[in-house]
């Protein structure tokens, strides 16, 4: 049976191999889901869930400090630079998007267009 890791490459403690952080499974175990339910939302596998689960409990208060420390920045929002940025970006992508709409493009066509051009 594989051994799977817990493994932090200073963005916060992850299941070794995924994107995965305890954080978004301790999410989950605060909502009462189960193992099985997590594993098969996350797209992990029951072992994976269980090494995260081990290190979340060997870890106690280290995560749950640090993830009170996230929801609080969630609870936050974003600061008016970024929602000012992200604002500008959805008027210049949907500007594009009528561009290439009226051009006989698709939006598929249009995504292409963007990456394509850097955004321009």
């Amino acid at each position: 049976m594989r051994q799977y890791r817990i493994v932090n490459q200073g963005d916060g403690p992850k299941i070794e191999g995924t994107r995965i952080t305890v954080y978004d499974v301790l999410e989950y175990l605060t909502k009462g889901r189960s193992r099985e339910w997590i594993a098969l939302t996350l797209g992990l596998s029951s072992c994976q869930v269980q090494t995260a689960i081990d290190y979340i409990h060997q870890h106690e208060a280290e995560v749950h400090a640090a993830y009170g420390l996230i929801m609080e920045r969630m609870r936050q929002g974003n600061p008016a630079w970024v929602d000012e940025r992200l604002r500008q970006n959805r008027s210049r992508f949907e500007a594009m998007l009528a561009s290439c709409q009226s051009k006989g493009r698709s939006a598929g066509e249009a995504l292409q267009h963007a990456e394509n051009s850097g955004g321009r």
